[in-house]
């Protein structure tokens, strides 16, 4: 992997201000306004509070958002010739998804470290376990979402598709049970989306498994929902990787 390569191109994305709003300042906003702001962010919630619930749904959407913007970005780039260009370098294709990855993983970290500041300092509470759990099931999660984000720039092979993408991941935030919680036929619903799993897993440090409507949720439910869809999703880009190839 080229040190001088993922520093620019880690540059590049910070510098698009308007994409780290979505990323890191809206869902903090998000959870100023739902959680920390609100008299029931301190109510009990399995091993913390409201707050730490509501905090932890922030961080996973703003890093699913980041994930997908990058995943999709880097198709794109490879199917409007980037990578061609690429080829007249030394930098090898292993390497230009290792930068990749190191690059999503760290715009990942920018609004799950964010928000979870703003929840220490707003009284989000839980164990450490919770803390330090929860973060890094955000993170690694939020892989899953990368290959999203490529499935549709190979589909579609346009910025506006990745934006596309972006986008839908507020549908499926509502329908994932992370801006609201669902009840009834909307939470049955819900189970069998992409976004519920992934957040379900990353909150179950915090709530072992109960849910806001008193029931309780076994954590393969979760870990079936994810592992459902990354195996989607990877079937899906490597279809589109080989039917690009053949137009080739």
């Amino acid at each position: 992997m080229n040190g001088t390569f993922t520093a620019l191109e880690l540059r590049r994305v910070l510098r698009d201000y308007v994409s780290m709003f979505f990323i890191a300042v809206l869902p903090g906003f998000f959870y100023l306004i739902f959680g920390a702001a609100q008299t029931y962010g301190s109510e009990d919630a399995g091993n913390g509070n409201v707050a730490m619930y509501i905090m932890i749904s922030m961080a996973a959407y703003g890093a699913v958002t980041a994930t997908t913007g990058i995943g999709g970005m880097a198709a794109v780039e490879r199917m409007q010739g980037w990578g061609r260009q690429l080829g007249l370098t030394p930098l090898r294709d292993g390497s230009y998804v290792a930068m990749k990855a190191v690059v999503a993983l760290v715009i990942a970290a920018v609004p799950v470290g964010l928000i979870y500041l703003l929840g220490l300092a707003t009284g989000a509470a839980g164990t450490a376990a919770v803390w330090g759990l929860s973060a890094v099931l955000v993170l690694v999660g939020a892989a899953v979402f990368a290959v999203y984000g490529l499935a549709v720039g190979l589909a579609f092979r346009t910025e506006a598709s990745v934006s596309a993408a972006s986008g839908l991941l507020v549908i499926m935030a509502f329908l994932g049970n992370i801006f609201i919680p669902l009840s009834g036929t909307l939470l049955t619903i819900a189970k069998f989306t992409p976004l519920y799993g992934y957040v379900a897993l990353a909150r179950f440090p915090l709530t072992e498994g109960g849910t806001p409507t008193g029931g309780q949720e076994p954590l393969w439910h979760a870990v079936a929902n994810v592992a459902v869809w990354a195996t989607i999703f990877v079937v899906v880009a490597t279809a589109l990787v080989r039917r690009g190839r053949q137009r080739q």
